[in-house]
């Protein structure tokens, strides 16, 4: 991602908002769900009803903490799940995508999923590279300090090879190693129930608005994307100066 790439847009420059969706289990815990597994499911499906809501207020690019590297540590049974609900999404989404002109992308060491998962996030980038209404970045087995690590490794290399000069790196040039860059940085990020940013998009976010929503990700609907669009209109971004 980058600060480059402006797009006009009838929302006082918002292009960009980052989601980090958080309050699954205990969401399925407040409606007495047998599993907390439930609240999972239940999030992703409003996934799909709140990206065609942001189609509608124009927003051009959305990023959604779908799966942190530390989420690797929770149960086999969890991990499991979430994972299969992956594998169903990236499989099973091909009309909805095209009819709603939704791109996909992702960041994210992905050499961490099953090859079979690889393959369906391939597939799906390839058959929604033309889309245009919004692109919709997946964070999948993400941390924001494993991208940065990641981005100075691939420096590292290039100066080694004499791609490179050391003293031409600076903050640009850093930038185009990160996981996509060519995206312009998010404008703002949401959090549901939890106020921490918890290691996500790093880099990305230094000058970006924070909204805190006091509710858990399966509730949230079409009128908090209205409240979040009207929240940043009023707000002013100083960017340091």
């Amino acid at each position: 991602m980058s600060n480059t790439g402006l797009d006009s847009n009838e929302n006082l420059g918002l292009r960009h908002i980052a989601f980090i969706p958080d309050g699954n289990r205990r969401w399925a815990r407040s409606h007495g769900a047998v599993s907390t597994l439930v609240g999972h499911k239940r999030g992703f499906d409003n996934v799909k009803r709140l990206c065609v809501s942001l189609i509608k207020h124009k927003i051009k690019y959305a990023t959604l903490f779908c799966f942190s590297t530390e989420n690797w540590n929770r149960s086999v049974e969890e991990v499991s799940y979430l994972m299969k609900l992956f594998c169903s999404v990236f499989g099973d989404t091909d009309d909805f995508l095209k009819d709603n002109g939704i791109k996909v992308e992702t960041v994210g060491d992905l050499s961490q999923l099953s090859q079979d998962l690889q393959d369906k996030i391939s597939n799906i980038k390839e058959k929604t590279k033309d889309n245009d209404k919004i692109t919709f970045i997946c964070a999948i087995s993400y941390s924001g300090r494993s991208e940065i690590v990641r981005a100075a490794k691939k420096v590292v290399r290039d100066v080694l090879d004499k791609k490179v000069d050391i003293d031409d790196i600076d903050e640009k040039r850093f930038e185009s190693y990160l996981d996509l860059p060519g995206v312009p940085y998010p404008d703002v990020v949401v959090r549901t129930s939890e106020r921490r940013i918890s290691n996500f998009l790093l880099w990305e976010i230094a000058y970006s608005e924070l909204i805190f929503l006091d509710k858990f990700w399966p509730d949230l609907t079409e009128e908090d994307i209205q409240f979040i669009i009207d929240d940043f209109s009023k707000r002013k971004r100083r960017y340091g100066k």
